[in-house]
């Protein structure tokens, strides 16, 4: 579809399209001539769709310090997850988890060889030791934000300490390799050299993902990659950057009784840390982390 340069952008902003989105869409056809995958208009956030979608992350990020003042040993995950639903809800917000696609609970909760997607329960009592993903999505106004934490929980065995440690460093090194209008697998890449080079796999079947005006768009994200690949990083984009970094194998698989949580195939350890992120002009912006 062509756009006239008096007539207002496609992205929603109001403003005219010369002085909105033409550069960016000029950018974008030599890109695509150039033989590279670029985003779609409906991957870019206007002005005022970013405002909202941060509205979220305050909420979300406000959501994830509650559950870390509290967490520790002899809690149950069900008390995280009430933690979390009152948190959401006394700010206004859903909890996007909640009943999403029939999931019962408002977070996920993953400990030790659970990957993700671990469903929180009242017989389910972190102890010393365990290390635990607690995976926070909140709906404020319409609009989504995403993120998680891994918490380690009491004394740790050095082993599980070095992986949530080396795991949130795999999320840095992939957040320093974004650039925009840079390549998707330069971030992919980055993070799969830090957790390879200490010895640890990263999962392949699972990954990151657009965010914002819904809980999952495109595009996904992959933590595996080589620089140089994968969809244009263009300003407006936001999506997650979510590795699930595994002791052993990269293998995992789902539980046959629950349908959601994932387990790693050894039943070694995983672990994750997620950022949401935005693209800017000059770089990149963590809405929530």
């Amino acid at each position: 579809m062509r756009y006239t340069r008096n007539g207002e952008c496609w992205c929603g902003s109001g403003k005219k399209y010369k002085h909105c989105h033409f550069e960016f869409d000029q950018k974008i056809v030599d890109l695509r001539l150039n033989g590279c995958l670029c985003p779609s208009h409906e991957l870019i956030k206007n002005e005022k769709e970013i405002r909202a979608i941060k509205e979220s992350a305050k909420i979300n990020t406000g959501v994830l310090d509650a559950v870390a003042e509290k967490i520790g040993p002899g809690m149950s995950t069900a008390e995280i997850d009430k933690i979390v639903y009152d948190y959401t809800t006394a700010h206004h917000a859903i909890p996007a988890p909640l009943n999403y696609e029939g999931f019962p609970k408002s977070v996920c909760t993953s400990i030790n060889d659970e990957v993700c997607h671990g469903i929180p329960d009242e017989k389910r009592i972190l102890k010393e030791g365990d290390i635990v993903n607690v995976d926070v999505s909140t709906i404020y106004k319409g609009y989504f934000s995403d993120a998680s934490r891994m918490f380690m929980i009491g004394k740790v065995s050095a082993e599980a300490e070095k992986l949530v440690r080396v795991t949130q460093e795999a999320v840095e090194a992939g957040l320093a390799a974004i650039k925009p209008w840079g390549y998707l697998g330069d971030m992919s890449a980055a993070v799969q050299q830090v957790a390879e080079k200490n010895g640890y796999s990263v999962v392949r079947m699972l990954g990151g993902h657009g965010v914002g005006k819904a809980f999952h768009e495109d595009p996904f994200v992959p933590h595996v990659g080589t620089p140089g690949t994968g969809m244009i990083l263009a300003p407006g984009m936001i999506f997650t950057i979510e590795p699930m970094i595994n002791e052993g194998t990269h293998e995992v698989y789902v539980d046959k009784d629950n349908g959601w949580t994932i387990y790693t195939q050894d039943h070694k350890l995983s672990a994750q840390w997620e950022n949401m992120v935005l693209i800017t002009e000059k770089g990149y912006e963590i809405l929530t982390k």
